[in-house]
């Protein structure tokens, strides 16, 4: 009996958290549900979604053993102290959600640490509404009243009524007797429930230790780029409270907080020796998500690049036909197309000056219209991380005279938009940069409706082997290939009777249905094979001149055809747009310029930091000459 009694004493211990924190541990259960389920969708595939109960469970009894150790005058301002947090978190995280579709994310905390105190008080007046009440932010204001009466007033309660019992002797005497047959009950019960708690968190603790490492993983890297592809992993943390997500927030601006002091102390290193200006007018247009395989430029069966197929067949357009990005994913690839680093340098992408720089420094005028990275309250750390360099306010003054402030739906409202600001400058030699958001997911978002041509249709004798549903797919693909085609061509006519020279290039390719695959997006985790290569690295980029450009630069236009087959990675991009300029300065090598006589052909092409490109092709080559051996000798015998 006295081994029983133990045992019972011991999971009674069990209950102990919860007795001693009570009223904490059910309002913040409560208020962890509201705010998790409040923004993650039950779409049963849902990790955050299918996992939010357990793992709430655990951590806010885990809270209640550490406060249950706690004296209790200490341990009832702490719970004060973890109210006021919860709730003012909860509080500003869901009317984030509520109002922006967002929860709080990196790019919300910067925003709000560089707002003033007159951009805050318009904020509120604008933004806030009676009408907010009706939401979830509503209901967590009712919780924290509720939790805040019961907190403040059971004490004076109970007390009040147990002055009511004593005074009325006929009642206190029966209602004594039920009491303590209820304390004994209890007392019996308690092992019981102390026993059901262990083992619920128990089990819980088994569910939830998963996304307790990946979510540690997550918050250990020392660089943004790299969270952010940790973040492309089909399995990664979820921040699934409003303290994480802060954390998370806190965590990611810290690491952009490096490497902006490393590219602000770069600045310095920005030295010109000379500048001949030797084109005039240089546009760079930055797409996206652009396969190479799918421009009909390129061979592509399906049209979808007609107006660049005429300029080519005109002469005036000159495609080059290897070129690789070095990563799959736009924030990489901004980091690498915009700074002097090149792949296998020493240091990193943000010990290099950024080429808009140098330009400025040099006397040109540099005009940066972007329609994906301008700040946002919605805004995916994706974005937040290709954007981040280009967006702080000391950075951006060093790189660009001339910026857009709004995003559009469509590019075209982008390129409107430079009609308003081209004058900007006009005076002095330019050089303009257009980032597009041409094909980024989701593809039927992409294209106009009056402007699609293809539909799943158009590929039921060309790819019989999918689906209605991926057919649909690859025709909203390639009309936004089509409408990319109609903007970069404007893009063209706007500069036709200008001394200008056009440069296109994507960030990096892009999944649909390639090679056999029933797939499209970009596979972060995988394996690079010659055929994700293909898919994903492999980028178009080309050439255009003006009639008054290609006169005036004779040896340039000649070069450009004659070096358009040259292998090439756009981490050099840069060099190519300093030699345009007639930029002299020391960061330059001519060996990265893709149009000089001392260009590096055999410079290995890295892919993520992975594989070398060149060897991935020569081992594709390789293994289709053995398979092609193969079949020959099984005809011969």
């Amino acid at each position: 009996m006295k081994s029983l009694q133990k045992i019972g004493d011991f999971l009674a211990y069990a209950l102990l958290p919860i007795r001693r924190n009570a009223t904490f541990f059910v309002f913040m259960y409560i208020l962890g549900l509201v705010c998790s389920y409040a923004i993650v969708p039950d779409n049963g595939k849902s990790h955050a979604y299918s996992l939010t109960w357990q793992e709430l469970f655990f951590d806010v009894y885990t809270l209640c053993i550490l406060l249950a150790f706690i004296p209790r005058k200490i341990r009832a301002w702490i719970r004060v102290a973890f109210y006021t947090v919860a709730y003012v978190l909860a509080i500003i995280d869901l009317y984030c959600y509520v109002k922006f579709d967002s929860t709080l994310n990196p790019t919300m905390l910067l925003l709000v640490g560089e707002t003033n105190t007159s951009e805050a008080s318009e904020f509120l007046e604008s933004y806030l509404s009676w009408n907010i009440l009706g939401s979830s932010v509503g209901l967590v204001l009712l919780l924290a009243l509720l939790n805040i009466i019961i907190g403040v007033w059971h004490k004076k309660i109970r007390g009040g009524i147990s002055l009511l019992l004593k005074k009325q002797q006929s009642i206190w005497v029966p209602l004594s007797n039920i009491y303590n047959k209820v304390k004994k009950v209890a007392y019996i019960i308690r092992p019981t429930a102390g026993l059901a708690v262990l083992v619920t968190f128990i089990v819980c603790a088994s569910l939830c230790m998963e996304n307790k490492r990946l979510l540690v993983k997550l918050m250990s890297y020392d660089n943004i780029g790299d969270v952010e592809h940790e973040l492309t992993e089909k399995h990664h943390g979820v921040q699934y409270l409003p303290i994480y997500r802060l954390a998370f927030s806190i965590y990611a601006n810290e690491l952009t907080a490096q490497q902006l002091v490393r590219l602000k102390a770069s600045l310095d290193d920005v030295k010109v020796d000379s500048c001949s200006y030797r084109s005039r007018n240089i546009v760079l247009i930055i797409g996206e998500s652009y396969n190479r395989n799918h421009s009909s430029l390129y061979g592509y069966e399906t049209p979808n690049t007609p107006r660049q197929k005429k300029l080519y067949k005109r002469g005036e357009l000159m495609p080059f036909t290897d070129v690789v990005s070095p990563w799959n994913l736009t924030s990489f690839v901004f980091k690498h197309l915009f700074s002097l680093y090149t792949v296998g340098d020493k240091g990193d992408w943000c010990d290099y000056p950024l080429f808009p720089e140098v330009f400025r420094k040099a006397g040109y005028h540099v005009t940066f219209m972007t329609n994906q990275f301008l700040p946002q309250a919605k805004e995916a750390v994706y974005d937040f991380s290709g954007g981040f360099f280009l967006n702080d306010e000391q950075l951006s003054k060093a790189q660009f005279d001339t910026r857009n402030t709004d995003l559009y739906r469509f590019d075209n409202g982008l390129l409107c938009n430079y009609e308003k600001l081209k004058d900007e400058g006009k005076d002095k030699p330019q050089l303009i940069i257009f980032h597009l958001k041409g094909q980024h997911v989701d593809y039927r978002t992409r294209c106009p409706k009056v402007q699609k041509r293809f539909n799943k249709d158009t590929y039921k004798e060309s790819r019989p082997e999918l689906s209605d549903k991926e057919r649909t797919v690859l025709s909203d693909y390639d009309n936004a290939i089509l409408y990319n085609d109609s903007i970069v061509n404007a893009i063209v006519d706007k500069f036709r009777k200008q001394d200008a020279i056009v440069i296109y290039v994507p960030d990096h390719g892009e999944e649909c249905y390639d090679g056999g695959v029933h797939f499209y997006g970009r596979m972060h985790s995988a394996e690079i094979t010659p055929r994700l290569a293909h898919a994903e690295f492999e980028i178009p980029m080309w050439i255009w001149a003006s009639r008054e450009y290609k006169a005036k630069h004779p040896d340039i236009w000649q070069a450009v055809r004659k070096y358009r087959k040259r292998p090439y990675m756009t981490d050099a991009m840069p060099y190519l747009l300093l030699y345009l300029a007639g930029i002299e300065c020391p960061q330059y090598r001519d060996e990265l310029n893709i149009l000089s006589d001392k260009y590096n052909e055999k410079r290995p092409r890295i892919l993520k930091r992975q594989v070398d490109y060149n060897v991935l092709m020569e081992k594709e080559k390789l293994q289709k000459e053995q398979e092609k051996a193969k079949e020959n000798n099984k005809k011969k015998r």
